[in-house]
Protein backbone atom coordinates (compact mmCIF):
# COMPACT_ATOMS: atom_id res chain seq x y z
CA UNK A 1 0.00 0.00 0.00
CA UNK A 2 2.87 2.31 0.70
CA UNK A 3 4.67 1.79 -2.01
CA UNK A 4 1.14 2.44 -4.27
CA UNK A 5 0.58 6.21 -2.66
CA UNK A 6 4.33 6.72 -3.33
CA UNK A 7 3.67 5.78 -6.74
CA UNK A 8 1.16 8.15 -7.46
CA UNK A 9 2.27 10.88 -5.70
CA UNK A 10 5.29 10.71 -8.00
CA UNK A 11 3.27 10.93 -10.73
CA UNK A 12 1.77 14.05 -8.97
CA UNK A 13 5.50 15.29 -9.03
CA UNK A 14 6.32 14.60 -12.24
CA UNK A 15 3.05 16.47 -13.40
CA UNK A 16 4.19 18.90 -11.07
CA UNK A 17 7.54 19.03 -12.72
CA UNK A 18 6.20 19.39 -16.34
CA UNK A 19 4.12 22.16 -15.46
CA UNK A 20 6.87 24.11 -13.69
CA UNK A 21 10.27 23.26 -15.24
CA UNK A 22 8.53 23.04 -19.04
CA UNK A 23 7.70 26.28 -20.62
CA UNK A 24 3.84 27.00 -21.31
CA UNK A 25 4.90 26.46 -25.22
CA UNK A 26 6.58 23.55 -24.81
CA UNK A 27 3.99 21.93 -22.82
CA UNK A 28 1.20 22.97 -24.96
CA UNK A 29 2.91 21.64 -28.38
CA UNK A 30 3.49 18.46 -26.74
CA UNK A 31 0.12 18.19 -25.12
CA UNK A 32 -1.52 18.44 -28.63
CA UNK A 33 1.01 17.73 -31.34
CA UNK A 34 2.38 14.44 -29.59
CA UNK A 35 -0.57 13.69 -26.76
CA UNK A 36 -3.46 13.91 -29.04
CA UNK A 37 -2.65 13.84 -32.31
CA UNK A 38 -0.34 10.79 -31.75
CA UNK A 39 -3.37 9.34 -29.66
CA UNK A 40 -5.55 10.05 -33.44
CA UNK A 41 -2.53 8.78 -35.31
CA UNK A 42 -3.01 5.21 -33.22
CA UNK A 43 -6.43 5.08 -34.18
CA UNK A 44 -5.85 5.93 -37.84
CA UNK A 45 -3.12 2.60 -37.33
CA UNK A 46 -5.63 0.43 -36.15
CA UNK A 47 -8.45 1.35 -38.83
CA UNK A 48 -5.67 0.66 -41.46
CA UNK A 49 -4.80 -2.94 -40.11
CA UNK A 50 -8.78 -3.78 -39.88
CA UNK A 51 -8.76 -3.17 -43.77
CA UNK A 52 -4.91 -4.93 -44.52
CA UNK A 53 -3.24 -1.26 -45.32
CA UNK A 54 0.13 -0.57 -44.21
CA UNK A 55 1.73 2.59 -43.32
CA UNK A 56 3.12 3.49 -39.99
CA UNK A 57 2.00 6.12 -37.36
CA UNK A 58 5.47 6.65 -36.68
CA UNK A 59 8.97 7.00 -38.75
CA UNK A 60 12.43 7.15 -38.05
CA UNK A 61 14.03 9.67 -40.52
CA UNK A 62 17.97 9.34 -40.69
CA UNK A 63 19.42 12.74 -41.73
CA UNK A 64 22.77 12.06 -42.40
CA UNK A 65 25.47 9.43 -41.59
CA UNK A 66 28.12 12.51 -40.28
CA UNK A 67 28.96 12.78 -36.56
CA UNK A 68 31.61 13.97 -34.42
CA UNK A 69 31.83 11.07 -32.17
CA UNK A 70 32.76 7.36 -32.88
CA UNK A 71 30.68 5.39 -30.32
CA UNK A 72 31.80 1.73 -29.76
CA UNK A 73 28.87 -0.52 -31.24
CA UNK A 74 27.19 2.48 -33.45
CA UNK A 75 25.94 0.45 -36.39
CA UNK A 76 26.27 4.06 -38.65
CA UNK A 77 29.68 3.60 -41.15
CA UNK A 78 30.91 7.64 -40.44
CA UNK A 79 33.93 7.13 -42.93
CA UNK A 80 34.81 7.90 -46.48
CA UNK A 81 31.82 9.60 -48.38
CA UNK A 82 29.07 11.66 -46.06
CA UNK A 83 25.55 10.68 -46.99
CA UNK A 84 22.69 13.03 -46.01
CA UNK A 85 19.15 12.15 -47.11
CA UNK A 86 17.57 15.03 -49.58
CA UNK A 87 15.25 17.71 -47.92
CA UNK A 88 12.60 16.90 -50.67
CA UNK A 89 12.70 13.21 -49.69
CA UNK A 90 12.30 14.36 -45.75
CA UNK A 91 9.13 16.78 -47.70
CA UNK A 92 7.83 13.84 -48.39
CA UNK A 93 7.34 11.47 -45.87
CA UNK A 94 6.24 14.61 -43.60
CA UNK A 95 3.63 15.18 -46.59
CA UNK A 96 2.49 11.85 -46.81
CA UNK A 97 2.65 10.92 -42.87
CA UNK A 98 0.11 13.83 -42.38
CA UNK A 99 -2.37 12.49 -45.08
CA UNK A 100 -2.31 9.78 -42.93
CA UNK A 101 -3.09 11.73 -39.93
CA UNK A 102 0.62 11.07 -38.23
CA UNK A 103 2.41 14.19 -37.19
CA UNK A 104 5.08 12.35 -35.00
CA UNK A 105 8.97 12.15 -37.00
CA UNK A 106 12.06 10.47 -34.54
CA UNK A 107 15.13 12.20 -36.19
CA UNK A 108 18.24 10.45 -35.86
CA UNK A 109 21.69 10.36 -37.40
CA UNK A 110 25.06 9.76 -37.77
CA UNK A 111 24.59 13.51 -35.33
CA UNK A 112 21.14 14.93 -36.71
CA UNK A 113 21.82 18.39 -35.39
CA UNK A 114 24.96 18.37 -38.26
CA UNK A 115 21.83 17.94 -40.92
CA UNK A 116 21.80 21.51 -42.51
CA UNK A 117 18.18 21.39 -43.33
CA UNK A 118 17.07 20.18 -39.81
CA UNK A 119 16.07 24.01 -38.75
CA UNK A 120 14.13 24.28 -42.28
CA UNK A 121 12.08 20.90 -41.46
CA UNK A 122 11.00 21.98 -37.81
CA UNK A 123 10.13 25.90 -38.88
CA UNK A 124 8.03 24.60 -41.84
CA UNK A 125 5.92 21.86 -39.91
CA UNK A 126 4.99 23.59 -36.62
CA UNK A 127 1.96 21.55 -36.99
CA UNK A 128 3.95 18.47 -36.23
CA UNK A 129 6.13 17.05 -33.26
CA UNK A 130 9.64 16.08 -33.59
CA UNK A 131 11.88 13.45 -31.45
CA UNK A 132 15.85 14.28 -32.20
CA UNK A 133 18.27 11.65 -30.30
CA UNK A 134 21.39 13.61 -30.19
CA UNK A 135 24.71 13.61 -28.22
CA UNK A 136 23.70 16.50 -26.84
CA UNK A 137 26.77 18.21 -27.99
CA UNK A 138 25.19 20.75 -30.25
CA UNK A 139 23.40 22.63 -27.91
CA UNK A 140 24.97 26.16 -28.39
CA UNK A 141 23.26 29.07 -27.23
CA UNK A 142 21.42 30.30 -30.38
CA UNK A 143 20.78 26.77 -31.22
CA UNK A 144 18.82 26.49 -28.07
CA UNK A 145 17.17 29.20 -28.07
CA UNK A 146 15.38 28.68 -31.65
CA UNK A 147 14.55 25.51 -30.10
CA UNK A 148 12.63 27.37 -27.18
CA UNK A 149 10.72 29.60 -29.76
CA UNK A 150 9.74 26.64 -31.82
CA UNK A 151 8.55 24.91 -29.20
CA UNK A 152 7.78 21.33 -31.37
CA UNK A 153 10.89 19.50 -30.59
CA UNK A 154 11.94 17.50 -28.07
CA UNK A 155 16.50 16.46 -27.77
CA UNK A 156 16.29 12.85 -26.55
CA UNK A 157 20.15 12.99 -25.07
CA UNK A 158 22.06 9.69 -25.86
CA UNK A 159 24.07 9.37 -22.49
CA UNK A 160 24.77 5.71 -20.85
CA UNK A 161 25.91 5.89 -17.58
CA UNK A 162 27.97 8.93 -15.34
CA UNK A 163 31.73 9.97 -17.06
CA UNK A 164 32.96 6.60 -16.47
CA UNK A 165 30.66 4.52 -18.15
CA UNK A 166 29.48 6.88 -21.06
CA UNK A 167 33.26 8.28 -21.76
CA UNK A 168 34.23 4.49 -22.65
CA UNK A 169 31.93 4.20 -25.34
CA UNK A 170 31.37 7.64 -26.70
CA UNK A 171 34.62 9.18 -26.27
CA UNK A 172 36.76 11.15 -23.73
CA UNK A 173 34.90 14.28 -21.96
CA UNK A 174 31.97 13.41 -24.15
CA UNK A 175 30.02 13.41 -20.81
CA UNK A 176 30.70 16.96 -19.84
CA UNK A 177 29.97 18.50 -22.78
CA UNK A 178 26.66 16.57 -22.84
CA UNK A 179 25.60 17.93 -19.24
CA UNK A 180 26.67 21.45 -20.41
CA UNK A 181 24.32 21.25 -23.45
CA UNK A 182 21.85 20.25 -20.88
CA UNK A 183 22.43 23.16 -18.48
CA UNK A 184 21.16 25.20 -21.28
CA UNK A 185 18.10 23.51 -22.38
CA UNK A 186 17.36 22.99 -18.55
CA UNK A 187 17.72 27.00 -18.16
CA UNK A 188 15.20 27.60 -21.71
CA UNK A 189 12.67 25.52 -20.04
CA UNK A 190 12.48 22.55 -23.04
CA UNK A 191 10.99 19.61 -22.70
CA UNK A 192 13.61 16.90 -23.16
CA UNK A 193 14.53 13.23 -22.44
CA UNK A 194 17.91 11.10 -22.01
CA UNK A 195 18.14 7.98 -24.04
CA UNK A 196 20.74 5.29 -22.18
CA UNK A 197 21.50 2.01 -23.76
CA UNK A 198 22.22 -0.71 -20.58
CA UNK A 199 25.03 -2.42 -21.29
CA UNK A 200 26.79 -5.02 -19.37
CA UNK A 201 29.02 -2.82 -17.63
CA UNK A 202 26.62 0.35 -16.88
CA UNK A 203 23.36 -2.20 -15.63
CA UNK A 204 24.11 -1.17 -12.38
CA UNK A 205 24.79 1.75 -12.52
CA UNK A 206 22.03 3.52 -14.73
CA UNK A 207 19.35 1.90 -12.76
CA UNK A 208 20.32 3.54 -9.40
CA UNK A 209 19.03 6.10 -6.99
CA UNK A 210 22.09 8.80 -7.75
CA UNK A 211 21.98 8.01 -11.93
CA UNK A 212 18.04 8.95 -12.07
CA UNK A 213 17.80 11.46 -9.53
CA UNK A 214 21.13 13.65 -11.32
CA UNK A 215 19.00 13.61 -14.50
CA UNK A 216 15.77 14.42 -12.57
CA UNK A 217 17.86 17.37 -11.18
CA UNK A 218 19.20 18.39 -14.67
CA UNK A 219 15.46 18.83 -15.91
CA UNK A 220 15.07 15.84 -17.73
CA UNK A 221 11.53 14.45 -18.20
CA UNK A 222 11.89 10.88 -19.64
CA UNK A 223 14.34 8.15 -19.80
CA UNK A 224 14.52 6.32 -22.36
CA UNK A 225 16.35 2.80 -22.06
CA UNK A 226 17.29 0.50 -25.08
CA UNK A 227 18.75 -2.92 -24.16
CA UNK A 228 22.94 -2.89 -26.13
CA UNK A 229 22.76 -4.68 -29.49
CA UNK A 230 26.07 -6.17 -30.96
CA UNK A 231 26.03 -4.48 -34.51
CA UNK A 232 27.82 -2.24 -36.81
CA UNK A 233 31.61 -3.07 -37.89
CA UNK A 234 33.27 -3.13 -34.20
CA UNK A 235 29.81 -4.57 -32.50
CA UNK A 236 31.74 -4.98 -28.82
CA UNK A 237 29.68 -8.04 -27.47
CA UNK A 238 30.94 -7.94 -23.95
CA UNK A 239 28.58 -4.58 -23.82
CA UNK A 240 25.65 -7.71 -24.52
CA UNK A 241 23.73 -8.56 -21.36
CA UNK A 242 22.86 -12.63 -20.02
CA UNK A 243 19.38 -13.85 -19.50
CA UNK A 244 19.05 -12.82 -16.36
CA UNK A 245 20.01 -9.12 -16.73
CA UNK A 246 16.98 -9.24 -18.94
CA UNK A 247 14.70 -10.49 -16.52
CA UNK A 248 16.50 -8.10 -14.30
CA UNK A 249 16.07 -4.94 -16.43
CA UNK A 250 12.63 -5.91 -16.72
CA UNK A 251 12.34 -5.84 -13.09
CA UNK A 252 14.34 -2.53 -12.63
CA UNK A 253 11.93 -0.63 -15.12
CA UNK A 254 8.84 -1.57 -12.75
CA UNK A 255 10.67 -0.51 -9.34
CA UNK A 256 12.08 2.76 -10.91
CA UNK A 257 8.66 3.72 -12.44
CA UNK A 258 7.24 3.70 -9.04
CA UNK A 259 10.41 5.49 -7.38
CA UNK A 260 10.97 8.76 -9.49
CA UNK A 261 9.31 11.69 -10.88
CA UNK A 262 10.35 10.75 -14.33
CA UNK A 263 8.41 9.13 -17.25
CA UNK A 264 10.58 5.85 -17.51
CA UNK A 265 10.06 4.72 -21.13
CA UNK A 266 10.90 0.91 -22.81
CA UNK A 267 10.93 -0.07 -26.28
CA UNK A 268 10.46 -3.93 -25.71
CA UNK A 269 7.37 -4.61 -23.42
CA UNK A 270 3.62 -4.63 -23.67
CA UNK A 271 1.36 -4.01 -20.66
CA UNK A 272 1.09 -7.71 -19.95
CA UNK A 273 5.00 -7.77 -19.84
CA UNK A 274 5.01 -9.92 -23.52
CA UNK A 275 7.64 -8.87 -25.40
CA UNK A 276 7.16 -7.06 -29.08
CA UNK A 277 9.14 -5.43 -32.21
CA UNK A 278 7.57 -2.26 -33.42
CA UNK A 279 8.38 -3.04 -36.85
CA UNK A 280 6.87 -6.35 -36.39
CA UNK A 281 3.39 -4.98 -36.05
CA UNK A 282 3.93 -2.16 -38.01
CA UNK A 283 3.96 1.02 -36.12
CA UNK A 284 7.83 2.05 -36.69
CA UNK A 285 9.93 2.03 -40.02
CA UNK A 286 13.40 3.57 -40.47
CA UNK A 287 14.51 5.60 -43.62
CA UNK A 288 17.59 5.68 -44.19
CA UNK A 289 20.33 8.75 -45.54
CA UNK A 290 19.60 7.55 -49.16
CA UNK A 291 16.20 7.32 -48.44
CA UNK A 292 15.82 3.59 -48.38
CA UNK A 293 13.03 1.94 -46.03
CA UNK A 294 14.11 -0.01 -43.80
CA UNK A 295 12.82 -2.19 -41.03
CA UNK A 296 14.52 -0.45 -37.66
CA UNK A 297 17.87 1.51 -37.47
CA UNK A 298 20.36 -1.27 -37.07
CA UNK A 299 19.22 -2.87 -40.21
CA UNK A 300 20.53 -1.14 -43.51
CA UNK A 301 18.80 -2.91 -46.15
CA UNK A 302 15.91 -2.06 -48.36
CA UNK A 303 14.41 -2.95 -51.02
CA UNK A 304 12.44 0.75 -51.99
CA UNK A 305 13.14 4.30 -51.40
CA UNK A 306 10.83 7.12 -51.21
CA UNK A 307 10.88 8.52 -54.08
CA UNK A 308 9.60 5.04 -55.49
CA UNK A 309 5.93 4.98 -57.10
CA UNK A 310 6.95 8.88 -58.13
CA UNK A 311 7.12 9.82 -54.44
CA UNK A 312 4.15 8.25 -53.50
CA UNK A 313 4.59 6.56 -50.22
CA UNK A 314 1.42 5.57 -49.43
CA UNK A 315 1.67 3.05 -52.12
CA UNK A 316 5.29 2.31 -51.88
CA UNK A 317 4.27 1.07 -48.07
CA UNK A 318 1.28 -0.96 -49.22
CA UNK A 319 2.93 -3.08 -51.84
CA UNK A 320 5.79 -3.66 -50.00
CA UNK A 321 6.03 -7.33 -49.52
CA UNK A 322 9.67 -7.14 -47.77
CA UNK A 323 7.97 -4.92 -45.08
CA UNK A 324 4.86 -7.07 -44.74
CA UNK A 325 6.68 -10.39 -45.37
CA UNK A 326 8.70 -9.49 -42.27
CA UNK A 327 5.58 -9.43 -40.03
CA UNK A 328 5.31 -12.80 -40.68
CA UNK A 329 8.63 -13.55 -40.56
CA UNK A 330 8.98 -12.41 -37.21
CA UNK A 331 6.08 -13.81 -35.46
CA UNK A 332 6.98 -17.83 -36.69
CA UNK A 333 9.66 -17.42 -34.39
CA UNK A 334 9.49 -14.44 -32.03
CA UNK A 335 7.83 -11.95 -30.00
CA UNK A 336 11.37 -10.60 -29.37
CA UNK A 337 14.72 -8.96 -31.15
CA UNK A 338 15.25 -11.20 -34.46
CA UNK A 339 19.20 -9.44 -34.36
CA UNK A 340 19.38 -11.11 -31.13
CA UNK A 341 18.17 -14.16 -31.52
CA UNK A 342 18.05 -15.47 -35.15
CA UNK A 343 20.58 -13.24 -36.77
CA UNK A 344 21.76 -15.96 -39.73
CA UNK A 345 18.30 -16.73 -40.53
CA UNK A 346 17.28 -12.97 -40.31
CA UNK A 347 20.14 -12.15 -43.07
CA UNK A 348 19.15 -15.38 -45.04
CA UNK A 349 15.37 -14.01 -44.66
CA UNK A 350 16.57 -9.95 -46.10
CA UNK A 351 18.63 -11.63 -49.02
CA UNK A 352 16.21 -13.61 -50.02
CA UNK A 353 14.32 -10.58 -50.37
CA UNK A 354 16.92 -9.32 -52.61
CA UNK A 355 17.10 -6.38 -50.05
CA UNK A 356 20.10 -4.21 -50.88
CA UNK A 357 23.01 -3.14 -48.02
CA UNK A 358 23.21 0.41 -47.56
CA UNK A 359 26.00 0.12 -45.30
CA UNK A 360 28.36 0.57 -47.26
CA UNK A 361 30.21 -2.37 -45.42
CA UNK A 362 29.23 -5.88 -45.64
CA UNK A 363 26.40 -5.81 -43.62
CA UNK A 364 25.28 -9.21 -44.15
CA UNK A 365 28.22 -10.55 -43.20
CA UNK A 366 28.08 -8.53 -40.27
CA UNK A 367 24.80 -10.16 -39.64
CA UNK A 368 25.86 -13.51 -40.14
CA UNK A 369 28.57 -12.87 -37.54
CA UNK A 370 26.71 -12.28 -34.47
CA UNK A 371 26.49 -14.95 -32.18
CA UNK A 372 22.72 -15.91 -31.28
CA UNK A 373 21.92 -14.74 -27.48
CA UNK A 374 18.68 -14.22 -25.94
CA UNK A 375 16.40 -10.98 -26.22
CA UNK A 376 13.39 -9.64 -24.69
CA UNK A 377 11.09 -12.45 -25.42
CA UNK A 378 11.53 -14.54 -21.97
CA UNK A 379 8.30 -17.21 -22.39
CA UNK A 380 7.57 -18.02 -18.75
CA UNK A 381 8.93 -14.95 -17.36
CA UNK A 382 7.27 -12.08 -18.57
CA UNK A 383 5.93 -9.82 -15.46
CA UNK A 384 3.40 -7.71 -16.17
CA UNK A 385 3.06 -3.83 -15.46
CA UNK A 386 2.08 -3.58 -12.01
CA UNK A 387 1.14 0.25 -11.71
CA UNK A 388 -2.15 1.89 -12.97
CA UNK A 389 -0.20 4.78 -14.92
CA UNK A 390 1.72 2.62 -17.68
CA UNK A 391 -0.65 0.20 -17.76
CA UNK A 392 -2.74 2.99 -19.23
CA UNK A 393 -0.33 4.53 -21.59
CA UNK A 394 0.79 1.23 -22.82
CA UNK A 395 -2.62 -0.48 -23.06
CA UNK A 396 -4.62 2.35 -24.35
CA UNK A 397 -3.04 5.27 -25.00
CA UNK A 398 -0.63 3.65 -26.92
CA UNK A 399 -1.33 0.12 -28.25
CA UNK A 400 1.39 -1.15 -26.09
CA UNK A 401 3.99 0.92 -28.26
CA UNK A 402 6.09 1.45 -24.72
CA UNK A 403 5.89 5.32 -24.95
Amino acid sequence: MLSFINANINILKLGWRALTEVSLKSNIKAAWLYGVKGGLAIRAHRARQKKGELYPPFIYIDLTNTCNLRCKGCWVEKEGEARTIPIEDVKTIIEHSKKNKSYFHTLLGGEPFMYRGIWEIFKDNPDCYFQVITNGMMFTPDNVNTLAKLGNVTPLISIDGFAENNDDRRGKEVFDSAMAGIARLQEKKILFGIATTITANNFEEVFSDAYLNHFISKGALYIWYYVYRPVGNEPNPHFCLSKEQIVEVRKKLLEVRRKFPILIIDSYWTAEGEAFCPAAIGLGYHVGPESSIEICPPLSFAVEKINDNSGNLTKTFNESHFLKDFQTFVKDRTKGCVILEEPQALADFIQNKGAKDFSTRDAYKELRSITPRHSQHLPGSEIPEDFWFYKLLKKQAYMSMDA
